[in-house]
């Protein structure tokens, strides 16, 4: 089987986490992907092989202080620095949930990044691995991601193809503006959520 770069976005809406002082830091948290859903490109990533991944990221890269994404995710599986927006700093499961805190970094990506999320407009989270994919057995035209798959980070992009869940701020100087501005989208992805689930 060929492996392919596999993408998996959704809408990352977030608590914003910012320190005060000139050396604070941007931080985010938010859904990063769900196991066993079905993506908007008709895709299901199993929970034992995103389990694995994680582990493995975890141990390899955000232990190096080098889990780097992008922003607007490449067609390649190498993470280049001259793009770097962020940091991944934490990953952590929450039922089926891959959730995940995310250091956004001071570079001309990372500050347009931080503009977005300042202004309280969404933004998407795409994973981005190599893989293979092999048809579901339902007959219904999905497919499901084989054991190859190689997870290599996040990247923020601007098309989501998969809603997910949506959060609001719990601290910092932009916390009542933008629960405002969340509060409808949060209801709107909830429907969503239900309907593409049927």
């Amino acid at each position: 089987m060929n492996k392919n770069v596999l993408v998996d976005t959704r809408p990352f809406q977030y608590i914003l986490k910012e320190s005060a002082g000139p050396s604070g830091k941007f931080i985010v948290e938010g859904l990063m992907q769900v196991a066993g859903d079905l993506n908007g490109n008709g895709r299901v990533y199993p929970k034992n092989i995103l389990e694995r991944e994680i582990l493995k990221f975890k141990d390899t890269f955000i232990k190096g202080r080098n889990a780097y994404g992008e922003l607007d995710h490449p067609e390649s599986p190498i993470v280049s620095l001259k793009n770097a927006s962020h940091v991944i700093t934490d990953l952590w499961w929450e039922g089926d949930n891959v959730m995940g805190r995310v250091e956004v970094l001071d570079t001309p990506f990372g500050n347009i990044v931080k503009s977005i999320l300042k202004a309280g407009y969404a933004i998407g989270i795409s994973s981005r691995g190599t893989g293979s994919v092999r048809q579901m057995e339902d007959g219904s035209g999905r497919v499901i991601v084989n054991d190859d798959f190689d997870l290599v980070t996040w990247d923020f992009v601007s098309n989501p193809s998969v809603p997910g869940a949506f959060m609001v701020p719990v601290s910092g100087n932009l916390q009542e503006s933008l629960v405002k501005s969340q509060n409808k989208y949060t209801r709107l992805n909830l429907i969503l959520n239900d309907i593409l689930r049927k």
